[in-house]
């Protein structure tokens, strides 16, 4: 009987997470809580907001074929203040962040440097994780199922 729930609650994990629970969990080490969690919380809003910033301070004036390339911080950084697969947005963020780095104009140069600074803390979320106040903690995180202590039998057992 315990067996064939475990089974429907493994099913309907994989269908809200979009069958990806096993490849998410295995990129999270822990989701923390308490102040670590709450840590990762301030640290996951803080960059979600500055990529969010400074992918759409520019969007007007940049030509057409560059706008979908900068959309590419401000969407991963919705994901990462969600909190919605952190490792794989926090990743394509970071790269996103060199590559911005790296294709800043000679006159502009001192401006690199935020971008570098965003790309190493793009991939320091991506290694921590999320933490536990979190959609990921949610879809994907460990469960625990309640179970009888030893001495708790009933005597219809």
């Amino acid at each position: 009987m315990l067996n064939g729930s475990l089974e429907c609650v493994d099913r309907a994990t994989n269908l809200v997470g979009l069958g990806w629970n096993p490849i998410l969990q295995r990129l999270f080490s822990i989701f923390p809580n308490h102040l670590p969690g709450f840590g990762l919380l301030l640290m996951r809003l803080s960059l979600g907001i500055t990529l969010i910033h400074l992918g759409t301070a520019n969007l007007p004036a940049a030509p057409a074929i560059s706008i979908a390339w900068q959309l590419v911080g401000p969407v991963a950084g919705v994901f990462v203040i969600a909190g919605l697969w952190t490792p794989i947005a926090a990743t394509v963020a970071a790269l996103n962040q060199i590559w911005v780095a790296l294709s800043i104009p000679s006159a502009q140069k001192d401006a690199e440097w935020i971008h570098v600074l965003l790309a190493i803390l793009c991939a320091s979320v991506a290694m921590l994780g999320p933490g536990a106040w979190s959609v990921d903690a949610r879809l994907f995180g460990r469960r625990r199922f309640p179970t009888r202590q030893r001495g708790s039998h009933s005597p219809e057992e």
